[in-house]
């Protein structure tokens, strides 16, 4: 029953929720449009791998102090958490961009070429996952996000 009482587990899945779900919104005022598969998807304004991290880290800054052992771990790998989304998963997502693009060019090429005996293989296949990581600034408003989801939450747990 100890785990119902986990405020740093707790206030993190809240925070990964949030961030999620606040995707929908922010996304269709930049588009118009209704993207509910943004709720599961990687990438994307905020980023909830930061919100995750500053949220757990902020939690047991909060329970343990920050100038405990548990929070500079907590920090650390929330740090290369965020430098990673912004680093290697943001530059594969790039990776895919120019892949599918390549692909797509491809089957142009071979459609003209031979109309590639009624196409059907190539419209089976699957993109590549091209929104893997995030811009620095969603990181920065996800790890915000943490933060701030963490303090409130803080204040009505006391």
């Amino acid at each position: 029953m100890e785990l119902f009482h986990n405020f740093p587990l707790w206030i993190t899945l809240i925070s990964i929720f949030l961030a999620q779900g606040v995707k929908v919104p922010l996304a269709y005022m930049t588009t118009k449009k209704w993207d509910f598969t943004l709720v599961t998807s990687t990438g994307g304004m905020p980023s909830s791998h930061s919100a995750a991290v500053t949220s757990v880290s902020t939690a047991i800054g909060l329970e343990h102090g920050f100038d405990s052992s548990l929070f500079a771990i907590c920090a650390v790998f929330g740090v290369i958490v965020m430098f990673d989304a912004t680093g290697i998963r943001r530059h594969a997502g790039y990776h895919a961009t120019v892949l599918n693009q390549l692909v797509e060019d491809f089957n142009k090429f071979v459609k003209e070429a031979k109309l590639w005996q009624q196409k059907e293989e190539t419209e089976k296949r699957e993109e590549l996952k091209e929104l893997l990581g995030h811009q620095p600034i969603e990181v920065f408003f996800g790890g915000l996000l943490g933060i701030v989801i963490t303090l409130i939450g803080q204040h009505f747990v006391t």
